[in-house]
């Protein structure tokens, strides 16, 4: 039924159609804009955020934004007043709640004022704007009117905060989701073109892709799974899963159209002899897609959902789109398979061994891992903004971290006592490499003291007159209603040098009990961070370890021995270690964008090593002597075709200006080529065998 609706006249133009239609449905209907939150990528669900919403509820959520105006002129009183015009139109933004600088607050008297407004650098000082329920995408380009306005010859202008960060990195995924997704498309049709020399194949391929890549994207949105951190490279993604399977059965239909001449079985034959490898590579896929789903983190679900959603779509477009070209529009012409040796024994063993020892050497790096990086790697080293980010984080920090604090022995946060401790406590904090500016109930205390006659008054009495909504309900950002917890808010160093942010973190609790006082609650971007950071490594183990483990019964089934699956096993672990261990040695960021890069890697040497070990086991049962010279004869050209056009498509993402989507194009590289070199060369000379003369390769 399926052959001949396929070398229909129509089949062709059908599926021209689906895919523009697609196309079309994915630009009416699909939100394509990468969603980004402020919570570091997490969901309102998720338990890492437990901390942080406790915190947000006792004390309010609003975010501060940093802006670092330098003095280019020397001239202080000019300074000033460009300091003075800066400040009333940063405040005139819709968003910006409050806004503090040396022209409305004195940070000579101040202790407050002093830390937040002053930098190490005289010739610098800060404005510091407070962000309620503004819209991040609308504030930003407001503040950069604004500065460009403002930056010049007199001032030099640079700024910071979650809700900038934040919406830099949203706008640098969505560009890269439309530039580099379609100039991946354009380079994988050259590619096709270049290896097939066919317009059908290249047509067919193109159409088949964009079928698949649209479907996903439109299920995707009607399940409510939007374009996320991971999802934003989704397109590539299904782009690539649906390759696979349309280079593995062009190959196959190639192969069989040498002597087959009626088109209609040459097609039926092609899908036969491809579908049960494809439909195990797609199990072991869609299985380590599936295991994302364990995870906490709202990105990592995301994509375990869509990716599973793609991988379905794709082997589904894949048999039911792309067999209309090649049973309607294509020519079969004939491309000779040559045999050549596997290897001797000897030769063969030297092979594995010096392969094996690479790998074991590369895969030392795996222990080096970084999967903890900070804000900072998410920006170009060297450009404009991860500059004036790193000057900001070598002022007083850039990444903020609450610290809610009570008295070890129940004391009131506004006695005498527990003021000396929150004292000694915040000379501490402030004294860590690690830690920028501080600023707590204390702090707070000190700046009231300025206040006329305060020195007559208690410090409840302080307290009050700082929480009175007269005066702007401050306190109540750093003292609970009932006085007996108190918050701390941190600035901390993204670009110090430390064993990790939890180390961090329990290196500033420490500092806490030694003051006489305990940490109740520890919250804000850098332990989001640092929870994400755990997240990342337990993705890697599950996906990773769970495919390999999968991969083992999927193994015997396609091979039915277990002396090949045992070798595939050793061949695919090899993929990842390779990938892990050259960023671990070169100190390259897994960062949550560039983490899923060696599944998608690891799904493709599935790929590979299923399509050959079936093919094996079928000339095995045809009694076609030296099965895996044959197999591989004619194997090697699909894989080495897939794995150059997946090579030139991620390699255009090693040039984007955003890191992550480089470190992603770089792994998917690393990955695809360790694959393609684990099923042409490893494999087969862990099983070699004699050669077979070249008409058993045609007769099978």
């Amino acid at each position: 039924m399926f052959p001949r609706s396929w070398t229909s006249a129509a089949a062709p133009w059908v599926a021209l159609a689906l895919a523009v239609f697609g196309l079309l449905g994915v630009w009416a209907f699909v939100d394509l804009t990468p969603e980004v939150s402020g919570d570091f990528f997490f969901a309102e669900d998720d338990p890492q955020l437990q901390a942080s919403r406790q915190i947000a509820e006792r004390y309010g959520s609003g975010s501060l934004i940093v802006v670092r105006a330098a003095d280019l002129r020397g001239d202080r009183d000019a300074y000033e007043e460009r300091i003075e015009s800066l400040t009333e139109a940063l405040a005139a933004i819709d968003g910006i709640s409050a806004t503090y600088s040396i022209t409305t607050d004195d940070p000579n008297i101040s202790p407050l004022f002093r830390r937040v407004l002053l930098t190490p650098d005289s010739s610098a000082t800060n404005v510091i704007l407070t962000v309620e329920d503004a819209d991040p995408e609308a504030l930003l380009v407001s503040l950069e009117q604004l500065i460009e306005a403002h930056d010049g010859p007199d001032l030099d202008i640079v700024m910071s905060g979650v809700p900038v960060i934040v919406e830099l990195i949203r706008r640098n995924l969505f560009r890269d989701l439309v530039i580099f997704s379609l100039a991946a498309a354009l380079v994988f049709g050259i590619l096709i073109a270049l290896i097939y020399r066919d317009a059908a194949i290249v047509v067919g391929t193109l159409t088949t892709c964009f079928v698949s890549v649209s479907a996903t994207l439109m299920i995707t949105q009607v399940l409510g799974v939007g374009i996320g951190l991971l999802t934003a490279n989704l397109v590539t993604i299904v782009f690539v899963l649906t390759l696979s399977h349309v280079v593995f059965l062009t190959a196959n239909w190639l192969r069989v159209s040498q002597t087959e001449t009626d088109k209609g079985e040459a097609l039926r034959q092609g899908v036969q002899h491809t579908l049960e490898s494809s439909f195990w590579s797609m199990t072991t896929t869609l299985l380590g897609f599936l295991s994302l789903l364990v995870a906490t983190a709202k990105p990592l679900r995301e994509l375990g959902i869509a990716g599973a959603i793609g991988t379905l779509t794709a082997i589904a477009v894949a048999y039911t789109v792309y067999p209309a070209f090649l049973g309607r529009w294509a020519s079969a012409r004939a491309r000779p398979e040559r045999v050549t040796e596997v290897g001797s024994p000897a030769g063969s063993n030297m092979v594995v061994g010096v392969t094996a020892a690479i790998v074991v050497l590369l895969g030392v790096g795996t222990l080096r891992v970084d999967t903890d990086p900070g804000l900072l790697t998410y920006f170009a080293k060297g450009g404009e903004l991860r500059d004036g980010l790193e000057r900001i984080d070598a002022d007083g920090g850039s990444s903020a971290l609450d610290i809610i604090i009570r008295d070890a022995e129940g004391g009131r946060i506004d006695s005498d006592v527990v003021f000396q401790k929150m004292q000694a406590m915040q000379a501490a904090l402030e004294a860590d490499s690690a830690v920028g500016v501080v600023l707590g109930p204390s702090v707070l205390l000190e700046h009231a003291r300025t206040l006329p006659l305060a020195r007559f008054m208690s410090l409840e009495v302080l307290l009050d007159m700082a929480s009175n909504p007269q005066l702007g309900s401050v306190g109540l950002g750093y003292v609970s209603e009932e006085r007996d917890e108190g918050h701390y808010f941190l600035r901390m160093r993204e670009a110090v040098d430390e064993p990790s942010r939890d180390a961090v973190t329990d290196r500033l609790r420490s500092h806490v009990r030694e003051a006489g006082l305990e940490p109740v609650l520890v919250g804000g971007l850098w332990d989001l961070q640092a929870q994400l950071g755990k997240l990342i490594l337990a993705s890697l183990k599950i996906g990773i370890g769970g495919l390999l483990l999968l991969f083992l019964g999927v193994a015997f089934v396609v091979s039915r021995s277990l002396a090949t699956t045992a070798r595939m096993w050793v061949c695919l672990a090899g993929i990842p270690l390779v990938v892990l261990g050259i960023f671990g040695h070169l100190g390259i960021a897994i960062d949550i964008i560039t983490s899923p890069a060696a599944n998608v890697a690891l799904a493709m040497g599935v790929d590979s090593m299923i399509h050959l070990v079936v093919r094996v086991r079928r000339l095995t049962s045809s009694g076609v002597p030296a099965p895996w010279a044959v197999a591989l004869s004619q194997i090697r050209a699909p894989v080495l075709g897939a794995t150059g056009i997946i090579c030139a498509g991620f390699g255009i993402f090693v040039l984007s200006t955003f890191p992550p989507t480089q470190r992603f194009g770089l792994a998917v590289i690393l990955g695809t080529v360790t694959a393609a070199t684990m099923a042409l060369v490893v494999l087969p000379r862990m099983v070699s065998r004699p050669v077979a003369s070249e008409s058993q390769v045609t007769a099978a």
